[in-house]
């Protein structure tokens, strides 16, 4: 990653860009849901062919809050943000970050997650109006021994 964004920030909608995201998301299932969040994902159905996630974790690289900042996505309480990386001081440098998303899932949903139902890789300056630039290398994912 190149550069970092000034007026990026987890906690605002207007600072949630990141120069490097990955979204997990959680296949939807509506034992998990509301009779009206029922409604809603059928609707959705209809609209698109399938249902949308149920829930998603982000991984960021942010600009200030320091790495293992987990909050909710200032947009919808449905994503939660994983800060992985913060600030300029491994800019220009290849990292290799793990995580256990199960256990991720766990804290920021309080229960178990349902299957992974899809990989997301942004970089996103929507919101900043600002520029990124990030390369992302083999995305693994691993069965963890008992």
């Amino acid at each position: 990653m190149s550069n970092i964004l000034k007026a990026g920030n987890v906690a605002k909608k207007e600072g949630d860009d990141y120069p490097a995201r990955i979204y997990v998301t959680f296949q939807y299932d509506s034992a998990k849901v509301s009779l009206f969040g029922k409604a809603k994902y059928e609707a959705a159905k209809l609209i698109y062919g399938r249902y949308p996630p149920l829930g998603a974790l982000n991984y960021i690289w942010e600009s200030r809050a320091p790495v293992g900042t987990a909050v909710p996505n200032p947009y919808t309480e449905q994503v939660h943000m994983i800060v992985v990386e913060s600030g300029p001081a491994k800019l220009n440098t290849w990292m290799t970050e793990e995580r256990n998303v199960y256990d991720d899932y766990k804290r920021a949903f309080g229960e178990e997650p349902p299957l992974i139902s899809g990989i997301a890789i942004m970089t996103d300056t929507d919101n900043t109006g600002e520029s990124a630039e990030a390369y992302y290398g083999n995305i693994v994912f691993l069965k963890q021994s008992p």
